[in-house]
């Protein structure tokens, strides 16, 4: 499949999945006895809302951002010139499970809504490595916030993302892993209409024009409208936990 026409999709938009610098800065708070300059590895890191925001609230970090397209690092360096924080984020084109650095390289990993890429358990294994003793990971992950959903919320996500568990076992998978769970809370409502699907909304028609043709591209709009029409009808029934983990 070729996935080009969804990173187009996605380009210019304010962020590429739901999230809020509110949630941001609320996770990133929670963080205790961080390094007088803490180095902050966002991975996923999109056009980089959440990157930007870091750096406003750690002067003293350095972040160094991934993503595997490059269009979207192109506009973080952008928003990090406006907003005076580029002499601290240093963006780097990678893949999130073939990360390009050397063992403990890190005091905070952060993934906002990418994790899904690689799964929640592989890339707590996999990542760990990365991180310096008690350091932290803070990441966001598609859950259940019930025990029995609807058929069709059910059905949505047996077809995009099988993986999804309720926050307990997530909880249980990152202990395993070798990590204390700091806390954890729940993303609201808002951020996916607000942040995320809105803007998506707004440029569908063209999107629909620019795909005719191309069956890939037509099922990638395709699903974006499934996804936001089973969100208005079930959006209660799931959505993003944010983690804050501790390495051990």
């Amino acid at each position: 499949m070729d996935l080009s026409f969804l990173f187009t999709m996605h380009e210019g938009l304010p962020r590429q999945g739901p999230g809020s610098n509110e949630c941001t800065r609320k996770a990133f708070f929670m963080l205790k006895n961080l390094p007088a300059r803490p180095k902050i590895l966002d991975i996923g890191c999109g056009s980089g809302m959440q990157t930007v925001d870091l750096a406003r609230i750690c002067p003293d970090c350095h972040i160094t951002a991934i993503d595997i397209h490059q269009p979207f690092l192109d506009d973080l360096a952008l928003r990090a010139a406006r907003a005076g924080v580029d002499d601290r984020i240093t963006t780097v084109q990678a893949s999130m499970d073939d990360l390009p650095f050397e063992v403990a390289s890190f005091d905070i990993l952060w993934a906002e809504g990418s994790i899904f890429v690689v799964g929640f358990a592989e890339g707590l294994k996999s990542w760990k490595r990365l991180l310096r003793p008690g350091g932290y990971v803070c990441l966001t992950e598609a859950v259940w916030f019930t025990d029995q959903p609807s058929p069709e919320a059910a059905a949505f996500w047996n077809d995009c993302y099988p993986a999804i568990t309720r926050v307990s076992e997530n909880r249980a998978i990152a202990e395993r892993a070798g990590y204390e769970v700091v806390a954890t809370f729940p993303l609201p409502p808002s951020v996916w209409w607000e942040n995320y699907y809105m803007p998506l909304l707004e440029r569908l028609p063209g999107l629909k024009q620019a795909a005719a043709g191309n069956p890939d591209a037509e099922g990638f709009v395709a699903f974006s409208e499934r996804e936001m029409e089973i969100f208005k009808k079930h959006g209660r029934e799931y959505g993003y936990e944010f983690f804050i983990l501790r390495k051990r």
